[in-house]
């Protein structure tokens, strides 16, 4: 029977038995080849959702977003157009499995790639698998990965001051630009706290240059004083003189540099430093202490290299008598050396006699050895010295030098006196015996 080429192609549509092809097993195989490389795409859209560098593909192949893949979706979606008819026509694959009707599903592959999804359906492939609520975004087509903005984080300068306030940790790396920087400066000033305004502070130190930062710092005078506190109280000194090199703070600028010296450990080097430090602009009085503790640290290394000879030191420095042994004996008594308190008070005549003398009086002498803690026989020995014999039984009444006091009275030949002083002693020490030994003495002859 002769058949139309028409009336064949109706005829093998309309049976039910499949025509025969050679590329049946390798449709079904391809179909399921491109099944599989569909499959692991969307697992690798699940596992990386941050990855806007993966190209992602449709069901068919096409790359998401392109102009074709939005005309298809807007065609699928529908269902109904005369494109989807005439491919499904002219199919040359008459397999079992077109013929079956396809199952009802809740997953839409468009949904995954626009954030959308089907009444009652997942919201991603990961949350059908792992039944955990999350929530996926659509990537942004066309936009260069890097203007992506996490805008959970996104709060305002006066937001970030509050939080810092309460002592929250935030970032201030997203202020980037000037501007926004100089608005968390005055939002942290307008706070009226001095730890907030510091933590910015420190970050605007960081990140502009330090004519930038000076710049603005000096129309801001809050900021200012407290950028100025927190570089001394860290030490940096090198940034503390610029800063007031750029503010023309000449006498700050000098002062900065002149406490410098306290990092100094080395004599000859402090002393090297602060000569430089003495033609700096400091006030009249700041400029007469400098030139003053030069000119005693200059003082005092001398001193430490030839304190061993005292008269040294006054030749050197020209030293008034009284002023010198006033100094040296105070010093010479706080070491206890007693040899050379000895020396300070004794002098030679052109005929090599030796004798003792004190500018400012041994009464004072006895002071000063008693008040850092002389011994008893070292205080009798300048007792005896004094002069004046009512200052002496003074002295020596005082300072419980008793020898001195009945040595004195013996020579004044005055048994009453001395008779009085022995109850002033202990019983049965040397110094009782001592004027038993006196009072019943032949050879003195008793004024009384």
């Amino acid at each position: 029977m002769n058949r139309t080429k028409g009336d064949e192609e109706e005829y093998w549509n309309s049976s039910k038995f499949k025509a025969f092809t050679f590329d049946d097993e390798d449709d079904e195989l391809s179909q399921l080849k491109e099944s599989k490389r569909a499959v692991n795409s969307l697992r690798d859209f699940v596992d990386d959702d941050d990855d806007d560098d993966l190209e992602r593909v449709s069901w068919s192949g096409e790359p998401v977003g392109s102009i074709s893949w939005s005309i298809r979706e807007t065609a699928g979606n529908s269902g109904s157009t005369h494109e989807g008819r005439e491919q499904l026509k002219s199919r040359n694959s008459f397999s079992s499995y077109a013929q079956l009707p396809k199952p009802t599903s809740t997953y839409s592959l468009s949904s995954f790639f626009r954030g959308r999804t089907r009444p009652g359906s997942f919201q991603s492939l990961s949350d059908a698998l792992s039944d955990t609520p999350a929530k996926s975004y659509a990537p942004e087509l066309g936009r260069p990965k890097g203007e992506y903005r996490d805008y959970s984080n996104d709060w305002s300068p006066s937001d970030t001051v509050r939080r810092l306030r309460k002592g929250k940790v935030c970032s201030l790396e997203r202020f980037r630009s000037l501007q926004d920087k100089l608005q968390l400066l005055e939002e942290a000033v307008s706070m009226h706290d001095g730890n907030v305004i510091t933590a910015v502070l420190i970050f605007l130190k960081r990140t502009l240059s330090k004519e930038i930062l000076f710049r603005e710092l000096e129309v801001r005078q809050v900021a200012l004083r407290h950028l100025i506190h927190f570089l001394k109280e860290i030490g940096d000194q090198k940034l503390l003189l610029d800063l007031f090199r750029f503010l023309d703070r000449t006498e700050e600028l000098a002062l900065s540099h002149y406490r410098e010296h306290l990092n100094i450990q080395d004599p000859d080097k402090r002393k090297e430093f602060l000569k430089t430090c003495v033609g700096l602009p400091f006030s009249a009085e700041d400029s007469a202490h400098i030139q003053d503790h030069y000119t005693l640290l200059e003082r005092q290394i001398i001193i430490e290299g030839t304190f061993s000879s005292p008269v040294n030191l006054k030749k050197t420095f020209k030293i008034p008598d009284k002023q010198y042994v006033l100094t040296a004996l105070a010093a010479r008594a706080k070491l206890r050396a007693w040899n050379d308190v000895d020396a300070l008070f004794t002098t030679k005549n052109w005929l090599g006699y030796t004798k003792k003398r004190a500018p400012i009086g041994f009464h004072r002498v006895v002071e000063i050895l008693h008040k850092n803690n002389a011994p008893v026989q070292i205080l009798q020995e300048y007792v005896n010295l004094v002069e004046d014999v009512d200052t002496k039984l003074n002295l020596a009444t005082k300072f419980k030098c008793h020898d001195v006091v009945i040595d004195t009275y013996r020579d004044l030949k005055d048994r009453q006196q001395l008779l009085a002083y022995r109850s002033k002693v202990d019983k049965g020490s040397a110094e009782e015996e001592k004027i038993d030994a006196l009072l019943s003495s032949s050879q003195i002859r008793w004024k009384n």
